[in-house]
């Protein structure tokens, strides 16, 4: 009988946090855990975030737009002044 996977632990801004994840998976969640913690603190130390939850928002919201903007091979000017604009205002928001 298979034992059950107990997953990894992953360390954000300093916490634990346990994540299921099969074996072969393991290093990539690690790597990905690495790059989050890096991004939260880099936003974290330009002092405008405030909170780890929102800190883990603005980087997951930075490294989303990233991701998009590799998949469509990049974004037209306007396009891309127009996410600046939203990150600003969501950024203004969420530090209020």
């Amino acid at each position: 009988m298979k034992s059950a996977n107990p997953g990894i632990n992953v360390t954000l801004l300093g916490k634990q946090f346990m994540v299921a994840c099969p074996d072969e998976e393991r290093q990539s969640l690690t790597a990905a855990a690495q790059m989050l913690d890096q991004r939260m603190r880099e936003i974290q130390k330009s002092g405008r975030v405030i909170g780890t939850e929102r800190c883990a928002i603005m980087a997951a919201l930075n490294m989303a737009n990233e991701l998009l903007e590799l998949q469509s091979g990049g974004m037209s000017s306007m396009a891309s002044e127009r996410l600046r604009s939203i990150q600003e205002k969501i950024e203004l928001a969420l530090h209020q």
